[in-house]
């Protein structure tokens, strides 16, 4: 009898389901993250939610129903976190919808994808709900990349003659190509143009025996008639962490994910004026703000973009205080060159977990398949790029390590991109932590950086395009 009873009693927590059982859940805090690429919402609380939403699409808006909670401040905040720039959010409206029902209707920009789903307690975070709010219209970097590229000026330099001519590449660049049909007018037949697969430039000295290239679109100059061929040469930065992930903090409260994205900033405008060869370089970033790019994503970006190298950012982090320098790793498919770089890559590799991965997205995995796909060639050159790093940051910093070391970065498995982290400090040394936030050595360091991309170009010239990723 005592049997069956306990029986029925747990066919009655069965039938009773989850929304029955999160009832009494409490929000702790709202945050909400803008990008161009998508905007998230997360609802944490101290016990899981189930929510039900529903898309209008005339006016966009989300309606998400959340169950077994009343309305608290902290979820009212959400109203006022909501900023006039968010790029897909025009606002959020929450009310009491029922008895033991909370509703929130997010009003949309724009149509949008969502995506609604849960996490549970990982790190410093109980139970998440998180909105992820996709564009249906998404932005293609390769275009962004080109339109910005068209921006610059030509700069006419009297010096110029006396500079190396640059090399000619082969033209068959998807992206010069890009570029060539966006620069012809249409009034113009295509002859008058530069030759399909690259566009015209003047060149003006810069340092390091560098040349600084211009596009050929600005209104108020003329193409010289010495223009020549170029190829953009594309450096993918990954600034590390981002949104829910902030990385390591540093005792004195500094976070990796600001540090390091005030690094790729730095690091970006230094590329962005920089050519090689006669080739101009241009700088992509996976992420230009604080938002969550799971690591998956991070390398298909730079692949879309058809990126020349990698270079991940990170700010290193341990148990004690004393650690201290910088270091450069590459990906093994093997073992990991040291114990330190086994944990170091375990840690990195748990971003996803702390950033808030959904798992059940259709291209999940597709992102995990890409991550297996490392090559050998890959890998060499990885680590050329890497020692050539190395050396610089050598110059004018302490290093923790006086050679590339090698584990299973996640981040670092583009089959085809040369690709390398940086840890540019120990963000947990009290003085490393200062140092980080100097902007003397922001500067310093991404001088540094600089000069070790420019030294493995110059003994390793970029290769043609495929034409399809």
């Amino acid at each position: 009898m005592k049997r069956r009873t306990l029986l029925k009693t747990g066919s009655l927590v069965l039938s009773l389901g989850l929304p029955h059982l999160a009832r009494g859940a409490t929000i702790l805090t709202v945050r909400v993250w803008p990008a161009p690429e998508y905007s998230r919402v997360t609802i944490e609380s101290d016990g899981a939610l189930v929510a039900k939403q529903q898309f209008v699409p005339s006016p966009p808006r989300l309606a998400v129903d959340i169950a077994g909670i009343t309305l608290n401040p902290a979820l009212k905040e959400l109203v006022a976190k909501v900023k006039a720039d968010d790029p897909n959010i025009a606002g959020i409206r929450v009310g009491q919808f029922a008895p033991d029902v909370v509703r929130l209707v997010v009003d949309l920009k724009h149509p949008i994808k969502p995506q609604v789903f849960s996490l549970t307690p990982v790190a410093a975070y109980q139970h998440r709900l998180v909105f992820d709010l996709y564009p249906v219209q998404e932005l293609d970097p390769l275009e962004a990349l080109i339109a910005e590229r068209l921006k610059d000026p030509i700069v006419k330099d009297p010096i110029a003659a006396n500079s190396p001519p640059p090399a000619q590449v082969n033209p068959a660049d998807p992206l010069g190509e890009l570029i060539a049909q966006q620069t012809q007018s249409p009034s113009k037949p295509a002859a008058q143009g530069p030759a399909p697969g690259t566009f015209a430039t003047q060149t003006i000295a810069g340092s390091a025996g560098s040349t600084r290239a211009r596009g050929i679109n600005d209104a108020k100059t003329t193409p010289s008639p010495a223009a020549t061929t170029e190829r953009l040469i594309i450096i993918a930065l990954d600034p590390g962490h981002g949104g829910e992930d902030p990385g390591a903090v540093g005792p004195g409260g500094t976070r990796e994910k600001d540090v390091v994205l005030r690094l790729a900033h730095r690091l970006r405008d230094r590329i962005n004026a920089t050519s090689v060869n006669g080739n101009p370089m241009r700088a992509y970033l996976t992420r230009d703000a604080d938002f969550f790019v799971p690591l998956g994503v991070r390398v298909q970006k730079a692949r879309r973009v058809q990126a020349d190298l990698f270079v991940s950012i990170h700010a290193d982090a341990f148990f004690t205080p004393e650690p201290q320098g910088a270091s450069v790793f590459a990906l093994s498919q093997g073992g990991a060159s040291s114990s330190a770089a086994r944990w170091m890559a375990a840690k990195e590799n748990k971003a996803d977990l702390i950033g808030g991965l959904n798992v059940k997205a259709k291209d999940a995995t597709v992102q995990r398949a890409l991550l297996d796909m490392s090559t050998t060639a890959q890998i060499n050159d990885s680590l050329k790029l890497g020692k050539n790093l190395l050396g610089e940051i050598g110059r004018v910093g302490k290093l923790h390590k006086a050679k590339v070391e090698q584990a299973a970065f996640a981040v670092l498995k583009a089959p085809d991109i040369p690709s390398v982290l940086v840890e540019a400090a120990f963000i947990s040394n009290p003085a490393e932590e200062i140092k980080l936030n100097s902007e003397e050595y922001q500067n310093t360091l991404a001088d540094a950086l600089m000069r070790g991309i420019e030294s493995y170009f110059s003994k390793n010239p970029p290769l043609a395009r495929n034409r399809s990723v």
